[in-house]
């Protein structure tokens, strides 16, 4: 007999995490589902939505990339905070047809809500990289009333995303370079203010290049966010703790948009009070 069952679609799709995670959370639970990885090609995405569509045990699929943009003219709805990032990494069955929402932007801001509860003179960040990721992050950041620095390789590309998503907000645009060498920049008193530093590039990864940022760019007292998940012990997070700064790795974000989703895919909250066990798990 046939199980409600979600799944995360993607090309490749064998690196992703979500079964485990999803799984973890189903057998915690004792829901009496499953969570399944599927491997979409580009040219079959829209038979594969157009299949799920008349599958009454189909729950809802995750997105990762190649597509968290192309299946978007194929929803019949869109979450506004996922039409305005421009992409969509959970879709679901709702009354009416597929919905599509991001959950990357609140998963990313999870771990930052105790800090972002409280009331500051000033809220900075340094946003390093200009992907699908760096969208998401920078239109959540914005929502939190931030002031953004992003840097990519193309301070141009870097501005045009700045502007896309937040057309109003005072945000600079610069060249990732500008952060590898050391400034003799003095920083005033940080007492009050809100300063992160965020890796959301690929840099630092396992077979990527590290992510040249020299700890003298960085305010005390900043709060350093790196969102690579392998290792999830970056380079970039050990020389902050180094340097006395607070640290949050790449997991905490991919629990938390996991928790999101799980929570429209399978209708209750995922039980966090087992994610030190994830934790473990998703590195041993």
């Amino acid at each position: 007999m046939s199980r409600p069952f979600a799944e995360v679609i993607g090309d490749p799709i064998a690196q992703s995490k979500s079964p485990l995670i999803h799984g973890f959370w189903l057998e915690k639970l004792g829901i009496a589902a499953d969570y399944r990885a599927c491997h979409v090609l580009a040219g079959d995405l829209a038979d594969y939505l157009a299949a799920r569509r008349r599958d009454a045990h189909w729950r809802g699929c995750n997105v990762t990339m190649p597509h968290k943009q192309a299946v978007i003219p194929l929803l019949d709805r869109l979450d506004p905070l996922a039409e305005r990032i421009g992409a969509v990494n959970t879709i679901v069955p709702e009354a009416g047809g597929l919905a599509g929402y991001n959950t990357d932007a609140p998963g990313f801001l999870e771990p930052l809500r105790a800090d972002l509860a409280e009331r500051h003179l000033f809220r900075m960040a340094r946003v390093l990289g200009t992907g699908g990721a760096a969208r998401a992050i920078v239109a959540a950041l914005a929502g939190e009333g931030l002031t953004i620095v992003l840097a990519g390789r193309d301070p141009a590309k870097a501005r045009a995303l700045l502007d896309d998503l937040d057309p109003g907000g005072d945000h600079h645009a610069v060249d990732i370079a500008h952060f590898a060498d050391p400034t003799d920049f003095a920083f005033d008193d940080r007492q009050g203010l809100l300063d992160l530093v965020v890796n959301a590039s690929p840099l630092g990864m396992a077979g990527q290049p590290l992510l040249a940022f020299d700890m003298s760019h960085a305010p005390p007292g900043a709060v350093f966010y790196d969102i690579v998940t392998h290792p999830v012990d970056t380079r970039l997070l050990q020389a902050a703790r180094a340097a006395g700064h607070r640290t949050v790795d790449g997991l905490s974000m991919l629990i938390g948009q996991a928790a999101f989703a799980f929570a429209r895919f399978f209708g209750q909250a995922p039980p966090r009070e087992h994610d030190a066990e994830l934790r473990e798990k998703l590195t041993s």
